[in-house]
């Protein structure tokens, strides 16, 4: 889009009405930047050019408000604005394209939000536990969360400033897009599926739980199964109505001795049970503190690769049919005690004294619960159940025949 030449006319006529003559070839060049290269409004653009080069020029400015501009709190912004904030740099990251030159967390007394500084900004890099203002920078939207673009038009300052900031925590269930601080326990710690991933899984609290990720970064800090932690400024992503924890950059405080009642799930689903994953029964997990990665049948961890020294666990994968639909289903030890009778002590004794090992527990598993129904109560992730409570119930006459031919027809195990 070729920008009217009036444009170059009005900043070049109020520069000079201050006392200063700037080339108009050089106006031209910062309005195509702002204009073509990041896709600003010509009329925000017309404005940003003029304050920068009064800025730069060092004239006065008095019957402009963006000379002046009154700062906004964090938590008041949303996309499509136009911004100056003061707020300090809680944390940095390592910025997922090379057209960004810093990727991080800005911080205010009233929130918080992710921002990108551009490579093309050519700004000034910013550092952690600092406090700055920023002038001109945009609010937009990436994945359904708000983010602040630092371009080439933004003005970035350094403040003295050593303000106290307490984030509190907030409720799972009260979660939105955007930075929040939590106070959560580990419910699950699953396999990281993508190369760049450091860990993933599920985190809970009184309310709800929530699906977690942290991507590889220079300062990568693994949770652990089972402890609570208050977790300060994570990412909350939104995808297809289900939101889920960015943990990459945040800082973790494990809450030593602390219990958290995780939310016993509000989704409940009866049916048979038709299959059985490979992953059932009496597995194997990497004995690494922190890591609790299943192990596969040579012993091997994909993060700390031969582990002799395992420790035995039980769970069941699988799915549950309730004659319509089919859910993939997860069950851990306790609740996979219950329904099939077999302790994690007696899976050992059976795996260690017969010619097919962890087989044999997997195969009478699979005798004891295919084609039985039941009542199975959780967290629906992304698709599969996380199991916290599991019945046996008596089945309807009338849909059995249809569910074990149903099962018939798994030839596939489900990978949980």
């Amino acid at each position: 889009m070729d920008i009217d030449p009036q444009v170059t006319e009005r900043i070049s006529r109020k520069l000079e009405e201050k006392g200063a003559l700037v080339d108009c070839e050089r106006i031209e060049a910062k309005l195509n930047l702002l204009v073509k290269d990041f896709g600003i409004p010509v009329e925000e653009a017309e404005r940003t050019v003029t304050n920068e080069f009064i800025r730069e020029l060092k004239l006065t400015n008095s019957g402009s408000n963006r000379d002046n501009p009154d700062v906004m709190k964090i938590a008041d912004t949303n996309p499509g604005d136009w911004v100056t904030v003061e707020g300090k740099v809680v944390s940095l990251q390592t910025p997922p394209s090379p057209s960004m030159a810093q990727a991080g967390i800005i911080s205010d007394d009233s929130g918080a939000v992710r921002f990108v500084v551009w490579e093309k900004a050519n700004a000034t890099l910013l550092e952690e536990n600092k406090w700055y203002r920023f002038e001109s920078a945009t609010i937009d939207e990436y994945r359904g969360s708000p983010s602040m673009k630092v371009h080439s038009g933004t003005t970035i300052t350094e403040i003295d400033e050593d303000r106290p900031l307490m984030p509190v925590p907030i409720s799972l269930s009260d979660l939105k897009p955007g930075v929040a601080t939590v106070h959560v326990k580990v419910v699950q710690d699953w396999e990281p599926r993508h190369e760049r991933m450091f860990q993933t899984g599920i985190l809970g609290d009184e309310t709800a739980t929530t699906k977690f990720v942290t991507w590889k970064d220079n300062n990568n800090q693994k949770l652990e199964e089972g402890k609570v932690y208050n977790i300060y400024y994570a990412g909350v992503d939104e995808y297809q109505g289900r939101y889920s924890l960015n943990l990459t950059g945040a800082m973790f405080l494990e809450d030593e001795g602390a219990e958290i009642e995780i939310s016993g799930g509000k989704t409940t689903i009866t049916g048979a049970i038709i299959n059985l994953g490979p992953g059932s029964g009496l597995i194997k997990r990497c004995p690494v503190d922190g890591c609790n990665r299943v192990l596969n049948r040579q012993n091997f961890c994909p993060l700390h690769e031969i582990q002799d020294k395992f420790r035995y666990d039980l769970r069941i994968t699988g799915v549950l049919d309730n004659g319509s639909a089919a859910t993939n289903i997860l069950i851990q030890r306790e609740e996979a005690e219950k329904i099939t009778g077999i302790t994690l002590e007696k899976a050992i004794e059976i795996a260690e004294n017969n010619p097919l090992g962890l087989e044999d527990v997997f195969i009478k598993m699979q005798d004891i619960l295919i084609g039985r129904y039941f009542q199975c109560r959780g967290n629906d992730m992304e698709g599969t159940l996380l199991v916290k409570n599991c019945e046996l119930i008596s089945f309807d006459p009338q849909k059995h025949t249809g569910l074990i031919n149903r099962a018939s027809e798994q030839d596939t195990g489900v990978d949980l």
